[in-house]
């Protein structure tokens, strides 16, 4: 599955679920059909299903996966089930989700045998630069004590974590998205080099989260086009 630059992910957690989920859906699945870029969402493991048979251009995402194989397993989320209902892509190793490193390296591995892309989570420069040898499909630069703050990693940051990456494997897409608060932090991120961003708070806690969330994703292909 191709990412088309830029990319934007609206991780809407555990904030939303049913109708008011499945409607921002719908308007990112719009904006995805409209605009020359990759629009990925992710959503609690029960909504999946419903999100990917009412939409067509997304990129619909899980929120963690494990490695675990069909077979015995309990309570686990492996990557068949979640192929099987056409999901394309799954975040790893998120703060609010950690996992020992040893599973991270399976579960990128798992992740390759099915073609899911890999959204696997940095916290710090040395968190990426190790993460860069695991050759997941996107690294997601986010200090974890700027997560859903409002503030946004500083300048050197962003711009240090996307060469470090790009240095050891410039296959590897960079998202920066800590503290993404409106479309103008969306803009910065994109022109300070970032292949892509996303947001979770900054759209749910919006007056209205639909035109926030048209605002970011137009904004994200704007910084990229002019970034040239």
């Amino acid at each position: 599955m191709k990412i088309k630059l830029p990319f934007f992910i609206f991780n809407p957690k555990s904030y939303l679920y049913g109708k008011e989920l499945l409607e921002l859906a719908k308007v990112a699945d719009k904006l995805a059909g409209e605009i020359e870029m990759t629009i990925m969402m992710t959503a609690p493991f029960t909504e999946l299903k419903t999100i990917r048979e009412n939409t067509h251009n997304i990129i619909v995402s899980a929120q963690h996966m494990d490695s675990l194989k069909p077979g015995r397993g309990m309570g686990h989320i492996f990557g068949e089930s979640l192929k099987e209902i056409g999901v394309g892509a799954t975040f790893l190793n998120h703060a609010e989700h950690p996992m020992k490193f040893s599973e991270l390296v399976a579960t990128i591995n798992r992740c390759k045998e099915l073609g899911i892309i890999s959204i696997v989570c940095a916290d710090t420069i040395e968190d990426a630069k190790t993460l860069a040898y695991l050759t997941p499909d996107i690294i997601l630069c986010e200090p974890t004590e700027l997560i859903g703050t409002g503030k946004t990693s500083d300048d050197n940051y962003i711009e240090d974590t996307n060469n470090v990456i790009k240095s050891i494997n410039d296959k590897i897409l960079v998202m920066q998205a800590a503290g993404i608060s409106d479309a103008n932090d969306v803009y910065r991120t994109i022109n300070l080099g970032a292949d892509g961003t996303g947001c979770t708070s900054g759209i749910i806690k919006a007056p209205n989260p639909e035109n926030m969330l048209k605002e970011m994703i137009q904004s994200a292909n704007r910084a990229y086009i002019e970034r040239g």
